[in-house]
């Protein structure tokens, strides 16, 4: 909803285009279970008279049904969280986004869950966001999860964090509690990435230090909620020095015009200045920025425009231009970075999956995993995969040269997506560390073999009339799956472990069953029946 203004009843296209001239701010809410996220979001919007009426009477009406603040006081959490499952359990399971706006700012707000199962869902919310407002209840202070969502804002590269001590009507607005509180959480980020941290002691439910200062805090000195959202300064957090363009799109509608479309990933592009293709290296200068509106003398992050070039070079989506630049963009088939897990089945090294950086995709997989990370504690350890919510530092292996930077510096070309080849859906997202060092290659294991083709090396014997033809077709069958099988029609014990050792599953025909881990009798079992039990006995996967 929009900040209320007079322009609105007097000249509707001059509010539209001051709103539209307006900073845009991110924020995302995270933090423990039932520490007021959705109240504080549904606070924030009440206050500032950002709700329509016929929401808040609907609002009142389901706070009889499922709220949870008590007799006669409305539910503002309710105005988040919009599932059935939600207002039943009383809790944030998806993410949940609205608008607002002031006569200063636009906002978006994510409200993210702060149940462990769902820290993907909170990942997902803060890859966008400029600022996290982190609360903590408190009666309990920092948490678990206070932790694993203020380690996992550092790792996304959020510069602002607003630490929002919730619920201190409930200590009776303590000082004492508040400053052990702030202590606490300033040790545990000493060894995060994290520069810019304010607190505020607040109340949600009732509305402290929320939008106007509270009476109850008169100890307090700093700036409610809302005028530190209207006053941060986050303009500066772009980076406008390194120019970077993925190519999204090659726009030829006819033979006079050849132009090439995509959003700004970072830095400024001027008509006349040089810039380069990568990974060809070919180099041109820009002959037109173009837009809906018309020409562009310059652009810059985050817009979306088309830009032409002067000469004729190869360029294709994928592609990515760079143009002045302080550190130069790095062409490389290896590198190294943080992976959220977010996928029930563990990521396992030397499975093939899409990696989708910027807008280019390219088949690779996770080379090595050097450490997962105890987001409770920072401490690294040992893992062979990663579980569904794990973070570690792997290295990354690409079927062909990709450009990317230290996302750090560049998040548009420092992150990436893992994409599952079979089901198509998001498995992991990464944050690019920086190239991958120059080690000795280690020997290929079994274990890396069988990763690469989702199976356990075994030797399976089929028996029967029909065994031939129907070995061939269990590989013709494996194949098509994404396995890898071989056919061996004379038993012989170490061409089988060769076999095994190469990763591969043995399909020897009749008399090898003896020396085979599994057998099948094709005059019983049909093609499909042999195949689900493999899938069943955790053969193939």
């Amino acid at each position: 909803m929009s900040h209320q203004s007079d322009l609105i009843s007097t000249d509707i296209n001059a509010y539209l285009a001051q709103h539209e001239r307006k900073e845009l701010v991110r924020f995302l809410t995270c933090g423990n279970v039932d520490d007021g996220k959705s109240t504080l979001i549904g606070r924030l919007l009440h206050d500032s008279k950002m709700i329509y009426e016929d929401q808040l009477a609907a609002v009142q009406a389901d706070s009889v049904k499922s709220g949870t603040t008590g007799a006669g006081k409305i539910d503002l959490a309710l105005l988040v969280d919009g599932l059935q499952a939600e207002r039943e359990q009383g809790i944030t399971i998806d993410v949940a986004y609205r608008y607002f706006s002031t006569s200063k700012r636009k906002f978006i707000i994510a409200d993210t869950p702060g149940h462990e199962q769902y820290t993907r869902n909170m990942a997902t919310g803060a890859s966008t966001c400029d600022l996290a407002i982190i609360l903590i209840d408190a009666r309990y202070g920092v948490q678990t999860q206070t932790k694993r969502h203020s380690f996992i804002a550092s790792l996304l590269g959020i510069q602002h964090i607003i630490v929002a001590v919730n619920k201190m009507d409930l200590v009776e607005y303590s000082e004492a509690t508040f400053n052990k509180i702030k202590q606490d959480y300033l040790a545990f980020t000493e060894t995060l990435d994290l520069h810019d941290i304010r607190f505020i002691p607040m109340s949600a439910l009732d509305g402290d230090n929320v939008v106007n200062p509270s009476e109850y805090m008169a100890w307090f000195t700093g700036t409610p909620l809302m005028e530190t959202l209207n006053s941060i300064e986050i303009a500066n957090d772009r980076n406008f020095t390194d120019a970077r363009f993925p190519v999204q799109y090659v726009n030829r509608p006819n033979l006079d015009f050849r132009g090439f479309c995509g959003t700004i990933a970072s830095g400024i592009f001027c008509k006349g200045d040089q810039v380069t293709a990568l990974p060809s290296g070919k180099s041109s200068t820009i002959k037109a920025i173009v837009t809906y509106d018309g020409e562009l003398e310059r652009a810059f992050a985050p817009m979306a425009v088309t830009l032409t070039l002067a000469d004729e070079i190869d360029v294709s989506r994928g592609d990515v231009l760079v143009g002045k630049e302080q550190i130069s963009a790095t062409i490389a088939d290896k590198f190294k970075a943080h992976i959220v897990w977010m996928a029930e089945q563990a990521m396992t090294p030397g499975k093939q999956y899409v990696i989708k950086l910027a807008t280019r995709s390219v088949s690779g997989s996770i080379a090595m995993i050097h450490h997962r990370i105890d987001v409770n504690t920072l401490e690294h350890h040992d893992a062979n995969v990663l579980q569904l919510n794990e973070i570690g530092s792997c290295t990354l292996s690409v079927n062909a040269p990709v450009v990317f930077d230290a996302y750090k510096t560049h998040k548009g070309t420092g992150s990436f997506i893992i994409i599952d080849r079979l089901t198509n859906g998001t498995v992991g997202a990464g944050m690019i560390i920086g190239v991958h060092d120059d080690e000795a290659l280690l020997p290929v294991s079994v274990e890396e073999r069988a990763a690469r083709f989702s199976q356990v090396p075994t030797a399976i014997a089929l028996t029967g009339a029909n065994a031939t033809d129907a070995a061939y077709q269990l590989e013709r069958k494996l194949f098509d799956t994404g396995h890898a099988s071989t056919v061996l029609e004379t038993p012989d014990a170490s061409l089988i472990n060769a076999i095994k050792h190469a990763g591969l599953i043995c399909l020897a025909i009749n008399d090898s069953a003896k020396l085979a881990d599994k057998s099948f009798n094709t005059d019983q079992a049909t093609l499909d029946d042999i195949y689900n039990a493999l899938k069943e006995q955790k053969v193939i996967y």
